[in-house]
């Protein structure tokens, strides 16, 4: 196994207060997560959610009935209909919906799904313009969005499909996609988002940039919440009320949840000892990480390393 690069793994986070609902699900991508995934909504319906920093996909999806508010980094979208938005793997991103229902499609793309024969690919989303955070989303005409429609139906066949030729499919609709939104255009106006979103966003950022373990030697170097708070130039009880009252969990708890995510993207993705593990992140011995990572998890290293590679498939 690999154990040089360890990919960034979601992060237990918080809702913003942005949102009339006070809590929101915070969606994970599993480490055993494919390459490429692609959904239906009408037999996935969205949830309101935050989805962590990180996450290591591309993520595009577009709306065919339904309205929503999507904010990425600080910018906050109000989507409806015959609209499409670009998601880049390291920002931060919330969704709530604000009608009955919505349909349309989304999907997940690993830069590791495009491979040496499809690099060319991985450079247009490299450079494509809207995954930036402030072009992320784009209006469409009802003719451009039944186009982009098509391609998404055309992938999610493909994907379920047996054709020796489905990845070639798939990736040369991907491009399609990407070129069809270009000549749309017109990005859709965005706001700012607001005041205690933004104190997330920044604690997020800090959080996660404490979470550097990329080999043997290197070592998680994490702060109390009061260190973050300060760095924040907030007071600690505002800091851990904004976040408690949003998603029911103290920062301490947060914190702890980063840690054990880290801890299984560890066990999964690299050969690595328990022992090492639990130094590289900051553990005073190894039965203390046991221990947290028993009472998170519900069960020991060893058993979540085992059962993940009996079920793994990246």
């Amino acid at each position: 196994m690999e154990n040089s690069t360890i990919p960034r793994m979601p992060l237990e986070t918080f809702a913003t207060d942005n949102y009339q609902q006070p809590l929101l699900n915070v969606e994970h991508y599993p480490v055993d997560s494919q390459y490429f995934v692609i959904q239906n909504r009408d037999t996935y319906p969205i949830k309101d959610y935050i989805s962590p920093h990180r996450r290591k996909f591309y993520k595009i999806f577009h709306m065919t009935r339904g309205t929503g508010v999507l904010t990425i980094g600080l910018h906050r979208y109000e989507m409806r209909r015959n609209e499409i938005a670009f998601l880049h793997p390291d920002e931060i991103m919330s969704w709530q919906t604000t009608s009955a229902e919505t349909g349309g499609h989304f999907c997940l793309i690993h830069p590791n799904y495009f491979g040496l024969e499809a690099d060319h690919v991985l450079q247009l989303f490299r450079q494509f313009p809207n995954f930036e955070t402030d072009k992320a989303v784009i209006q469409l005409t009802d003719e451009q969005s039944a186009t982009i429609n098509g391609y998404f139906e055309t992938m999610h066949r493909e994907d379920r499909g047996n054709s020796d030729d489905k990845k070639q499919a798939i990736l040369l609709k991907l491009q399609m996609l990407l070129l069809e939104s270009r000549r749309a255009g017109k990005n859709l106006m965005r706001t700012k988002a607001s005041e205690g979103y933004s104190y997330i966003y920044r604690f997020l950022s800090l959080l996660e940039s404490s979470f550097q373990v990329q080999e043997r030697d290197s070592y998680v170097k994490l702060k109390t919440a009061a260190e973050f708070a300060d760095q924040l130039h907030v007071h600690p009880n505002y800091l851990n009320s904004l976040v408690r009252n949003q998603t029911g969990k103290t920062l301490r708890e947060h914190i702890q949840d980063r840690l054990i995510h880290e801890a299984k993207s560890l066990l999964v993705q690299t050969d690595w000892g328990i022992n090492e593990i639990s130094d590289g992140l900051g553990f005073s011995g190894q039965a203390a990480f046991t221990s947290l990572f028993k009472k998170k998890a519900l069960v020991s290293p060893s058993e979540f390393r085992r059962n993940a590679a009996v079920s793994t498939h990246i």
